[in-house]
């Protein structure tokens, strides 16, 4: 470990170089996950804060959930064999402010359930972004379906569905502005297998997200972006390392000629790799977290440290595998040729 340092130390610029390569390569490819799952976390917010559990909608509506309508009798049955179990309703549709501008949101409504706003009648709850819009608790909205007005109860956070800011409101309200007795979705949390139940058809979390129309091929698209980044990335790590220890060759043939063990060359290339690699991660990890607070409002940006963890992971398993590569081609070479090589 002391030679490994000691060649860092003599040769600053090649590893300050090397070492700021890492460093923006891994920044991007954390910008670029927060960046998609942000997207995630705008289209679906909602859904996804939700504990795991099953989604019911009716077998007739082709799995598309606003063409669900569950039935009362069945509903009554299920709210009451099922602990904490809710059914609701999600539709599209828009708000006027008092300028009589149209807002566009998510309407939500649901049986009374901790999961879900529970608000009265002519009352909503909106998600915060429409503070940014303007909107303050207390403001009259109106909307085209409905006779009343709505009066805005309060705010929550991160409650989006569809790109479009959630609006929470009574159910009774609900069913006079869309024409409708029935709930679209019964949910059921906690429930890791789905029961059967005639004329339902049964939806793990995950899979009820891909019924969301354009979450799937968004999804898609972007965790094709994030992989294909993350591969190029590795082999950009894989590929540095690998020509730093073979450009040193020679280097290396000195060392086995003067009797230091191939293992110990091992030690010293492993020991280049993760300082350099280490103090990289850190760096941009730190810069990638800090730039959720330095980013534009209405940007989504979202960036756990599960997922920088998971990265930073695959970066240093990468880096390792370059490393062991190009050691593999020292261990074979003769003290003497290496010599010469690195004469070359």
């Amino acid at each position: 470990m002391s030679l490994a340092l000691k060649e860092m130390k003599k040769n600053k610029i090649r590893f300050l170089i090397l070492g700021s390569i890492v460093f923006l390569i891994s920044l991007l490819t954390f910008i670029i996950s927060g960046l998609a799952n942000g997207l995630s976390q705008d289209n679906a917010a909602l859904i996804k804060d939700l504990p795991n559990g099953q989604f019911y909608m009716n077998e007739d509506a082709d799995e598309t959930y606003n063409l669900s309508r569950i039935d009362s009798n069945l509903q009554e049955k299920w709210l009451n064999g099922q602990e904490d179990a809710a059914a609701l309703s999600i539709q599209m549709g828009f708000l006027n402010d008092k300028n009589e501008k149209q807002q566009s949101v998510a309407f939500v409504t649901s049986t009374e359930s901790k999961w879900f706003e529970n608000v009265k009648p002519g009352e909503v709850v909106l998600d915060r972004s429409m503070e940014d819009k303007g909107i303050k608790a207390g403001d009259v909205l109106t909307n085209n379906q409905f006779s009343d007005e709505f009066v805005v109860k309060g705010f929550v956070d991160q409650k989006k569905f569809s790109h479009a800011p959630v609006a929470f409101i009574n159910i009774e309200n609900y069913k006079e502005m869309y024409r409708v007795d029935e709930m679209q979705l019964i949910y059921v949390p906690g429930q890791d297998k789905a029961q059967e139940a005639d004329g339902l058809q049964s939806f793990s979390k995950k899979q009820f997200l891909e019924t969301i129309p354009s979450y799937s091929a968004e999804q898609m698209s972007l965790n094709m972006i994030v992989w294909f980044l993350v591969v190029i990335s590795g082999m950009l790590f894989a590929i540095f390392f690998y020509m730093m220890n073979v450009q040193k060759i020679g280097l290396y043939g000195i060392l086995k000629a003067i009797g230091l063990k191939t293992s110990a060359l091992f030690k010293m290339m492993w020991t280049q790799m993760i300082f350099i690699t280490g103090i990289a991660l850190v760096l941009s990890a730190a810069l990638s977290q800090g730039f959720n607070m330095i980013a534009p409002d209405g940007m989504p940006f979202t960036l756990t440290l599960e997922t920088t963890g998971m990265l930073s992971m695959v970066f240093l398993i990468i880096g390792f595998i370059g490393a062991t590569l190009s050691g593999i081609q020292v261990k074979k070479i003769e003290p003497l040729q290496a010599i010469q090589q690195g004469e070359v």
